[in-house]
């Protein structure tokens, strides 16, 4: 269970964000409301959301995620494979340091995003893709061994990050989509296809019982409801233009 997350708002530098997306223009003033209700959701999840304020410097720093990967026993710096997203970790060390004593760091020649890392349990999964290589995931795993967890590493091959294209959701569920949906690191999981139409959607979020999940994605919505889950869905349409899904715009701890 989380108790806390930090968020931070977007700038207006947002919509020089990195994309591959082609979905259009970015409106900023609807991806203020958007986080808004974000966090609104968080809070209704249980969590004591701690917000930040927007950084003009860095156009992506909305997507907090990437920064740090937090843990019930360490958090850990990343080192982001993006380059004009280096500087935003050392804003995020000093946010951190208000609630963690013990902070571990990916050093150069590694890089991470912590969007390629999945927790299931005690266990990291680490997908090595164009932001996240071995040297990153080999000193992220040792770390994590370091501080009694284990990691593995996954091999990217279509999405940008491991989480575009699979979520656990507790309960030895986990949505998977892509390239992830017969991948045999995920035998052991039951898991839940999500539609080739609604590959979006395999970035929804479990907090505490619930599950958010992006709106205008019906068919995922009800297989997680079948599930057992209660569902909240969330218009994600601005932050979907910058590669941007529902983790990636918080750390929860």
């Amino acid at each position: 269970m989380f108790t806390k997350a930090i968020v931070r708002k977007p700038c207006r530098n947002l919509i020089k964000g990195l994309s591959k997306a082609n979905l259009g223009v970015l409106n900023y003033y609807k991806a203020m409301k958007q986080h808004k209700l974000y966090v609104e959701a968080l809070q209704s999840c249980g969590l004591d959301v701690h917000i930040l304020e927007a950084d003009e410097n860095y156009p992506d720093s909305v997507f907090v995620e990437d920064a740090a990967l937090l843990t019930k026993n360490c958090a850990i710096i990343t080192n982001p494979g993006a380059k004009s997203r280096m500087g935003e970790i050392l804003e995020m060390e000093k946010v951190l340091g208000s609630f963690y004593t013990n902070i571990e760091r990916i050093s150069i020649p590694g890089t991470v995003e912590a969007g390629d890392i999945m927790m299931v349990g005690d266990h990291f999964y680490i997908g090595l893709s164009d932001r996240t290589n071995l040297q990153g995931a080999e000193q992220m795993i040792s770390i994590l061994e370091k501080n009694g967890f284990t990691g593995s590493t996954v091999e990217l091959n279509e999405m940008l990050h491991l989480k575009t294209g699979v979520s656990y959701i507790e309960n030895n569920n986990m949505l998977v989509a892509g390239e992830f949906e017969q991948h045999p690191e995920f035998d052991k999981f039951n898991r839940m296809v999500i539609p080739e139409d609604e590959l979006y959607a395999a970035n929804s979020l479990w907090i505490n019982n619930k599950v958010l999940v992006p709106q205008g994605n019906p068919k995922t919505k009800k297989i997680i409801e079948n599930a057992g889950y209660e569902v909240v869905s969330l218009d994600m349409s601005e932050f979907r233009k910058l590669d941007g899904g529902l983790s990636c715009l918080s750390l929860r701890f």
